[in-house]
């Protein structure tokens, strides 16, 4: 990272900054019910950052519901799910916790003349904005500029939708070069090296540090702790 480059810097959200426990789950299950229309038995698996849409569909198929009918039924869920998350917003705030070192690192982050701060998450943007407002972190993120599972299901392509509307914003042209993604799963590090962005990884979620570099992350961090550590990771990514 040089005196003057600006450097486009994507957070990953759910176990990297926050845990929301059950409540995505308890969400899937009341919006599988009613749109089915009987209980859901099997649930999308914890902590693999796969979007909101892919979790859907595989909620979907695993439950016995015939594929000629998901494409009918995946776009109803998809529309239920930032209303269902609304209802629990106060669960969030109660049951939720922010992950050691967040709200730090995200300051930090935020208060760099040369580093511009997003998200990109499976989440859906409302589901994401939700989450985020439930811990006051809204303010430290430019969630215009951000990748959202609203935008594409494949969530490599969120990278160059986030550089995109980043350019259009700042006038500088992001490219792997000077694009970091922050994340705690291997869809996180899968997300940077397709998508275009280097990889910060923090073994904060299901994903050891082990993993983390093994999968191809360019540093994996302790914690968020460390916010010196964090920021001279960023520029080591980005000569």
């Amino acid at each position: 990272m040089t005196d003057n480059q600006q450097t486009l810097v994507l957070w990953d959200i759910d176990r990297t900054l926050l845990y929301v426990g059950g409540i995505d789950r308890q969400v899937y299950r009341e919006a599988f019910a009613e749109v089915v229309g009987r209980p859901a038995e099997h649930l999308p698996a914890r902590g693999t950052g796969v979007t909101m849409p892919l979790a859907i569909r595989s909620l979907l198929l695993d439950n016995g519901v015939p594929e000629a009918a998901v494409p009918d039924l995946l776009p109803r869920i998809v529309d239920l799910l930032p209303k269902r998350l609304a209802a629990h917003s106060e669960d969030l705030r109660q049951q939720g916790v922010l992950m050691p070192g967040a709200r730090a690192a995200l300051q930090a982050v935020h208060d760099h003349p040369r580093l511009v701060p997003t998200a990109v998450t499976g989440n859906l943007k409302p589901n994401a904005l939700l989450k985020l407002a439930a811990f006051d972190l809204d303010g430290y993120l430019d969630t215009e500029i951000g990748g959202f599972a609203s935008d594409d299901d494949h969530r490599p392509a969120l990278v160059s939708i986030a550089q995109g509307r980043a350019q259009a914003k700042h006038g500088t042209a992001f490219t792997r070069s000077n694009t970091v993604i922050i994340g705690d799963s291997l869809e996180d590090v899968r997300t940077g090296l397709e998508g275009g962005a280097s990889v910060l990884g923090v073994p904060s979620g299901k994903t050891s540090a082990q993993d983390l570099k093994e999968a191809g992350a360019d540093v994996v961090l302790d914690s968020l702790e460390n916010v010196q550590q964090l920021v001279a990771a960023i520029a080591s990514v980005t000569p």
